[in-house]
């Protein structure tokens, strides 16, 4: 028997940890997680799940208008705030029972309280407890940043966001990244006048531009307001309940609600990592090597702790390599080219590989496909909302290197085109494929 009472101790039960938890569980490890909050972490619980399902809700808006257009007498209707957010809260009560059970099904210790490391191969639970652990794992995940200025405790973040009482009749949302455009889509298509205030002058950086600058001109003619170079002053909290905005450079706004949306931070902090001697960097997150190693051995990390790639998807291949590596005898390196990502946004975005400017960058010679339409229901419906679609080629080998897509259901046809360029596809390859008529995803194999 090993002279530790765990062979791992994860700390942070998300969607890294709570991967990592049940494979190296079923590789004969004796594994313990401690969460302090709930079990599936900020996907689960607080992220891209419930804003999916409010996603879903957002469109029912348009869709309920539309369907006129197709023959359905729609009488007008109303929306109820409380009973969509009741809903999903409920939903992510029931995922959280999943995961938890999950865990519990693979003999997986779950400790519900705060941990902390101690030493080495050391923790301490919140009531003092220590337990010793041959590996120990962070997958702490990462927290919203809230820059400091007066009244910033009057905003709040997409930690709340799910659990406000009332629909803001008018809500200011602080940046320009892919939280911050998922919620104004969504709070506008409820009805809520929304501002999107950025200190820079650019949404979704990192995106390719022609369609961060659809997405923008969309978004302009559904309603939103964007307010650039425009950082935070104040916010003032009124007799009523309103909040009086202060932004540099602009006369003072109204708002029932703030939502900063300024990128999240590791969740490093405060938990023994510097005490340990764990290094960290500039941001907070934890250096770790291509086996999620810390600078101390029996320390690893996977998931947005370390700031790698922020996405869930990324966090449990992290946390499958981990365990696969130390309990499975698979030795596993994630390999992070070409990982796609999408915004949630309205209409949605779905991107692969490099941009134009990176391809023209790294490359130097390159070919661009694009195509620009009006989705067949759009046309129908009386609706001018045009999707874009771009496909960037490397013109000496003609291998397919990014993929970027804005339009109805763009994620879900981006995923398996990912494939695709994963496997080093060719533009002769998608040429070479046969059209699936009528659909918007033919568009990939016809571009000229």
């Amino acid at each position: 028997m090993s002279d530790f009472d765990y062979d791992l101790f994860v700390i942070g039960a998300g969607s890294g940890g709570v991967r990592a938890s049940r494979i190296a569980a079923s590789h004969g490890a004796r594994v313990a997680v401690a969460e302090e909050y709930r079990v599936g972490g900020t996907c689960v619980i607080r992220g891209c799940v419930p804003k999916k399902l409010l996603v879903y809700g957002a469109h029912f808006a348009e869709d309920i208008h539309d369907a006129r257009k197709f023959g359905w007498d729609v009488p007008d209707c109303k929306f109820d705030w409380p009973v969509l957010r009741d809903n999903v809260l409920a939903e992510v009560d029931r995922l959280e029972g999943l995961y938890g059970q999950t865990l519990d099904n693979h003999k997986v210790t779950v400790l519900r309280t705060r941990a902390t490391v101690a030493g080495p191969q050391k923790v301490r639970l919140a009531d003092g407890t220590e337990l010793t652990a041959e590996r120990i794992l962070i997958a702490t995940g990462g927290w919203p940043h809230v820059p400091e200025f007066p009244g910033s405790q009057h905003a709040i973040t997409s930690n709340e966001v799910f659990h406000l009482e009332t629909l803001p009749k008018r809500i200011i949302i602080a940046g320009g990244g892919y939280i911050a455009n998922e919620f104004a889509g969504i709070f506008n298509e409820f009805g809520s006048k929304v501002t999107i205030v950025n200190r820079g002058d650019t949404i979704l950086r990192g995106y390719d531009e022609q369609i961060r600058d659809r997405l923008l001109q969309i978004s302009m003619t559904k309603g939103i307001d964007f307010k650039f170079n425009a950082p935070f002053q104040s916010i003032e909290k009124n007799d009523d309940g309103s909040l009086t905005v202060m932004l540099e450079g602009c006369e003072p706004m109204q708002a029932d609600a703030v939502l900063v949306a300024a990128g999240r931070v590791p969740n490093s902090r405060g938990i023994g990592l510097e005490e340990a001697g764990v290094e960290l960097d500039d941001k907070g997150a934890i250096k770790v090597d291509e086996r999620n190693q810390s600078s101390v051995p029996s320390i690893f990390a996977v998931g947005d702790v370390t700031d790698r790639i922020q996405l869930t998807p990324v966090a449990i291949r992290e946390g499958q390599a981990f365990a696969d590596t130390f309990y499975g005898g698979k030795p596993t390196v994630v390999d992070y080219q070409n990982v796609p990502s999408a915004v949630f946004s309205h209409p949605p975005i779905g991107a692969v590989g490099m941009t134009e400017a990176e391809a023209r960058n790294k490359l130097g010679s390159v070919r661009v496909y694009t195509s620009d339409f009006r989705a067949m229901k759009n046309v129908l419906a009386g609706r001018n909302e045009r999707a874009l679609y771009k496909m960037i080629v490397n013109a000496a080998t003609d291998q397919v290197v990014g993929l970027h897509m804005i339009g109805p259901d763009a994620p879900e046809i981006l995923q398996a085109a990912a494939v695709a360029v994963k496997a080093g596809l060719t533009k002769a390859d998608f040429d070479n494929t046969v059209a699936l008529h009528p659909s918007m995803a033919e568009e990939l194999v016809l571009l000229k």
